[in-house]
C-alpha cells in the first residue's frame, strides 16, 4: 500500500537511507579534489605555452572558427558562447574576462587577441561582450600554427564529445613574454612580462649551448620589459627571481620636469608602473595633499588621449623644487610601485617554481618536440603520397591493360584484387587507381606526376635528415625562433636602472634591494641662494645661479642678446623699468632657471615679459634692477632728453608697481640702466648727436620727481637711446640711419659701429657731438645703442643680424645693412 505524503517515515525507513561517513575524511577528499581542479584546470599556466586552460581554449576555439587576423571581427559573445558550449565547463563571465585580458595592450606585452570596442583601461572595466568584437591577433597565429600536423596531444573535452589540445605549439615564449598571474589553492603565480627579441635571443643561445648558465642568459635578458614602459629601479630582486623563481623589484613612472604654464613648472608623467592607472595616482595625490603628507603640489590634470597617449600633469607650487617634489611622490604614491616575482607554472602536470633558465629550457624542449613531431608527420604524409604517385605512374605506363582489367571485373573489390596481383600494387595504390579520373591520363599528367615524385623524394630526404640529426633539428628550431622574433619583436620599452639611478644595458651588474627604504625627509622648497636675473633684448626673462657667467656673448642663437642683468636671491624680487615710467615688482621664483651648459647659457630658455606682467599698449620693458636696501641706483632717460636717478631702496613695502619718473605729456622712457657714481650716462638723439656725461652729475631724486635736463634737443628732435657705460669697460657705439617716413622694421638702413672712446664727453644739458654723417635719403637715426663690446643685433624674429665692421671715423657715414635690425644688446 502506498504511503500518503503526509504520513511520517517510520524508524526502519530512516535508517535505510542514512549513510554514516567520517566528516574529516569527506572534507579532506572534497577539498583535495577542489584544490586539484583549481591548480590544474584554472589558475596556473602551463610552462610550455604560458597559458591557463581558459586562455588556451579561447585561442584554440577562435582558430577553429577561422577568426584569423585577415578576417572580420565577430561579436565577443559568439566567441564566449562557442568556448563555453564546447570546451570550458564554467560560466561566461570568467571566459570573457580572460578574453579581455588577452586583448589589453597594457596587460600583455604581446596581445594575442585583436579587440574592437571598449576593452577597458587600467581604471575602468570593459564593455559587455555584446558590445565588443574580437579576432585573433597576428602573434596568435604563431601560437596555434601546426595544430593540424599532430604536433601536440589532444585530450577529450569536459563531456567527452570533442577534443582539445593539451598544449598549444607556442612558437612564441608566451610565459616569459606576457607573464602570468593567478591564485590557486595554497599557491599563486605572478610573472613579469619580457621582451620577445631578448627572450628568443637567450633561447637561441641555450639551443646552441645546452650547458649555458644563468649569467650567460642574463646577457640577453637583463630584466623585465613591461607593457606600459616605465623604469625598473634596482636589479637585485630581478636577479633573485631569475635564480630562484622568487624576488621583487621596484617599478617607477617615467616623468620629466616641464613648464606647464609660463610662470610655473610641473611634473609630466608619460608612463606609469605596470598595472597602475592614472586615476589611482590622482586619488593618492589628492589624499596625500589633504592629509598634508604631500607638499608642493597645486593641481593634477589627466590629459591622456588616444593620439598622444598617457599625459598626467602635476603642477608644482611656486617656491618648491620640482625634482624634490617628484622624489616625494615616488615615495608616497603609486608613481613608484613594487612587483613581486613568483614564477609558479605546471611542468609535466606538476606545479613548480621556475627560474629563468628552467623556463627557457621547458619552452626550448617543447619547441624541439613540436618541430620533431611536425617533421615526422610531414615525412609520413609525403611517404604516403609518394607511394600513391608511384602507383599512378605504373598505371599510366600500362593504362590500356589497366582499363581492360577494370572493365572485365564484376565489381570494384575484384578489380582491386586483380590490379594488385597483375601490377604488384598495394591495396592503397589499387584503390587510388580505381578512383582515378580519366582527365589524369593525359601526357601532361604523367609529366606532373614525375615532377611531383621528384619533389617528394627531395623533401623526404630533407625530413629524414632533420629527424636523423639532432643538431640539424635544433638549428631548425633556432631559425624558426629568429623568424618569430623578427616578425613580432618590438624595441624595449622599460628602462632598467641600478640602485644609483644609472641605466643598465644588456648586463645587469649593479646591486639593488628592490624595496622601498625609510629615507630622510626631502627639503622640497627651493633654497634662498644668490642668483642673477637676466633680460634679453627681445624681452625674455630668466634666472641663473650667481656663479654661472652671464651670457653676454653666447652663441648665435635666437634671443641671445643681453639687455640687462641684476643681482638678486632665489626667493627675492626684482624690478622691471618700463617705457611708461613704471617699476613693476616680480618674484624671482616665477622665472625659469636657465639649464646649465658647457659655456654661457643661452637666453632662449627665458619667459616673455608679457607672461609675467600686464603692459599697456606699446609699453615695453627697458631694464631690470634689484630691490632692497643694498640695491644700486638706476638711471632713466626719456625721449625729450630728461634724465633721472632713483634708488630702488625707495620702493614701497607693498604693491607690485610704482612710478620711477613723472613724465610730461607725450614723453616716454627710452632707456634704463643700473649705474654707479663713476659710470657715464649716454644719450643718442635721432639727429645723430651723442652726449655722455658722468652719472655723478645727476643727483638721485624721489619717486615722484620729474628728473632734470639730460641732452639739449631741437624742437622736432627726440632721443632714441639712453644707457650707461660702466667705468673701465670697453664700449661700442652702434647707430643706424634711415628715412624718417619709412615704417619701423621695413627699411634696413645704414649702420655704423664705432668705439665709444672716440666720442668726447660734455656736460649735462648740452647738445653733444655728431655720431654719423647722414647721406642722401637719410633723415636721421632710426636705432642707436651704446654698451659693452661686442654688440649683438637681432631681427624682428630674434634671428642674428650681421653688423658692419668697426669704423674708426667718429662722424663717418654708415654701411647698408641687409636685414632690418629690431633690437641691439
Amino acid at each position: 500500500m502506498a504511503r500518503k505524503p503526509s504520513q511520517p517515515l517510520d524508524e526502519s525507513e530512516i535508517h535505510e537511507k542514512v549513510v554514516d561517513i567520517d566528516v574529516a575524511s569527506e572534507m579532506e577528499t572534497s577539498f583535495l579534489e577542489y584544490a586539484y581542479s583549481v591548480i590544474y584546470s584554472r589558475a596556473l599556466p602551463d610552462a610550455r605555452d604560458g597559458l591557463k586552460p581558459v586562455q588556451r581554449r579561447i585561442l584554440y576555439m577562435m582558430s577553429d572558427m577561422g577568426l584569423r587576423p585577415d578576417r572580420a571581427h565577430v561579436k565577443s559573445s559568439r566567441v564566449v558562447g562557442e568556448v563555453m558550449g564546447k570546451l570550458h565547463p564554467h560560466g561566461d563571465a570568467p571566459i570573457y574576462d580572460a578574453l579581455v585580458r588577452l586583448a589589453q595592450d597594457f596587460s600583455l606585452r604581446l596581445p594575442l587577441v585583436d579587440g574592437h570596442g571598449n576593452f577597458g583601461s587600467l581604471d575602468d572595466g570593459p564593455a559587455a561582450p555584446r558590445y565588443t568584437e574580437a579576432r585573433l591577433a597576428a602573434p596568435s597565429m604563431a601560437m596555434t600554427t601546426g595544430l593540424d600536423e599532430n604536433v601536440v596531444n589532444f585530450v577529450p573535452n569536459y563531456d567527452n564529445k570533442l577534443t582539445q589540445p593539451e598544449v598549444l605549439p607556442a612558437a612564441i615564449p608566451n610565459l616569459l613574454v606576457n607573464g602570468a598571474s593567478g591564485i590557486a589553492v595554497g599557491m599563486a603565480t605572478n610573472m613579469a612580462p619580457h621582451n620577445l627579441v631578448e627572450v628568443v635571443s637567450a633561447a637561441q643561445h641555450l639551443i646552441k649551448n645546452p650547458e649555458a648558465t644563468l649569467e650567460d642568459l642574463q646577457r640577453f635578458v637583463p630584466g623585465p620589459d613591461l607593457p606600459t614602459g616605465g623604469k625598473i629601479v634596482g636589479l637585485d630582486g630581478v636577479r633573485d627571481g631569475y635564480r630562484t623563481g622568487r624576488g621583487s623589484f621596484r617599478t617607477r613612472a617615467t616623468a620629466r620636469i616641464e613648464n606647464v604654464t609660463p610662470r610655473r613648472k610641473g611634473i609630466v608623467v608619460t608612463e606609469l608602473p605596470y598595472l597602475v592607472g592614472p586615476e589611482k595616482v590622482i586619488e593618492k595625490i589628492a589624499d596625500g595633499v589633504k592629509a598634508k603628507r604631500i607638499q608642493g603640489v597645486s593641481n593634477v590634470q589627466d590629459l591622456t588621449d588616444r593620439t598622444h597617449g598617457l599625459r598626467l600633469v602635476i603642477e608644482v607650487k611656486t617656491g618648491f623644487d620640482p625634482d624634490a617634489v617628484l622624489e616625494q611622490l615616488y615615495r608616497v604614491t603609486p608613481l613608484e610601485d613594487s612587483f613581486g616575482i613568483n614564477n609558479v607554472a605546471l611542468v609535466d602536470g606538476q606545479p613548480r617554481t621556475l627560474g629563468l633558465l628552467e623556463m627557457l629550457r621547458v619552452w626550448v624542449d617543447h619547441r624541439i618536440s613540436v618541430v620533431r613531431r611536425r617533421s615526422q608527420y610531414r615525412l609520413d604524409k609525403r611517404l604516403e603520397r609518394l607511394h600513391l604517385v608511384d602507383g599512378l605512374l605504373i598505371a599510366i605506363v600500362d593504362i590500356d591493360e589497366v582499363i581492360q582489367v577494370i572493365r572485365s571485373s564484376d565489381d570494384a573489390a575484384i578489380a582491386r584484387d586483380r590490379l594488385r596481383e597483375i601490377f604488384e600494387l598495394s591495396e592503397p595504390q589499387a584503390s587510388y587507381i580505381l578512383d582515378l579520373q580519366l582527365r589524369r591520363l593525359t601526357k601532361f599528367s604523367r609529366i606532373e606526376l614525375e615532377k611531383e615524385a621528384e619533389e617528394l623524394r627531395r623533401e623526404i630526404a630533407e625530413l629524414e635528415q632533420i629527424l636523423g640529426d639532432e643538431k640539424l633539428l635544433r638549428r631548425l628550431v633556432s631559425t624558426e625562433m629568429g623568424e618569430v622574433a623578427r616578425t613580432y619583436g618590438t624595441p624595449r620599452r622599460t628602462v632598467l636602472l641600478d640602485a644609483a639611478g644609472g641605466s643598465v644595458g644588456s648586463v645587469a651588474v649593479t646591486p639593488a634591494n628592490g624595496r622601498k627604504k625609510n629615507v630622510e625627509p626631502i627639503d622640497l622648497q627651493i633654497k634662498d641662494m644668490p642668483t642673477r636675473v637676466v633680460l634679453s633684448a627681445t624681452g625674455l626673462l630668466a634666472r641663473l645661479p650667481d656663479d654661472v657667467p652671464v651670457p653676454r656673448e653666447g652663441n648665435r642663437a635666437a634671443h641671445d642678446a643681453l639687455r640687462g642683468d641684476a643681482a638678486a636671491s632665489t626667493r627675492g624680487h626684482v624690478g622691471l623699468v618700463t617705457s611708461a615710467g613704471r617699476m613693476l615688482r616680480i618674484s624671482v621664483l616665477d622665472l625659469p632657471s636657465l639649464p646649465p651648459t658647457d659655456g654661457a647659457p643661452s637666453l632662449s630658455g627665458g619667459i616673455p615679459v608679457s607672461e609675467l606682467v600686464e603692459l599697456e599698449h606699446k609699453e615695453t620693458v627697458l631694464g631690470v634692477t634689484g630691490l632692497g636696501a643694498e640695491a644700486p641706483t638706476i638711471a632713466v632717460g626719456t625721449a625729450q632728453g630728461v634724465v633721472k636717478r632713483i634708488a630702488p631702496s625707495d620702493a614701497p613695502a607693498k604693491g607690485d608697481e610704482w612710478p620711477v619718473i613723472a613724465l610730461k605729456d607725450g614723453d616716454t622712457v627710452v632707456g634704463a640702466a643700473v649705474v654707479s657714481e663713476d659710470d657715464e650716462l649716454v644719450f643718442v638723439a635721432d639727429d645723430t648727436s651723442l652726449l655722455h656725461f658722468p652719472a655723478s652729475s645727476v643727483r638721485p631724486q624721489g619717486r615722484a620727481a620729474g628728473g632734470m635736463a639730460g641732452i639739449k634737443l631741437a624742437a622736432d628732435k627726440r632721443a632714441v637711446f639712453f644707457g650707461a657705460v660702466p667705468a673701465g669697460v670697453e664700449a661700442t657705439v652702434v647707430t643706424i640711419a634711415g628715412a624718417g617716413d619709412s615704417l619701423p622694421g621695413i627699411e634696413p638702413g645704414a649702420g655704423k659701429v664705432t668705439p665709444f672712446a672716440l666720442y668726447p664727453g660734455k656736460g649735462r644739458a648740452t647738445g653733444g657731438v655728431r655720431s654719423q654723417r647722414l647721406l642722401k635719403g637719410e633723415d636721421g637715426l632710426i636705432l642707436a645703442w651704446v654698451g659693452a663690446t661686442p654688440p649683438r643685433a637681432l631681427g624682428a624674429g630674434g634671428q642674428p643680424v650681421d653688423l658692419p665692421e668697426v669704423d674708426d671715423r667718429r662722424d663717418g657715414s654708415g654701411t647698408p645693412i641687409a636685414v632690418p635690425v629690431a633690437v641691439i644688446g
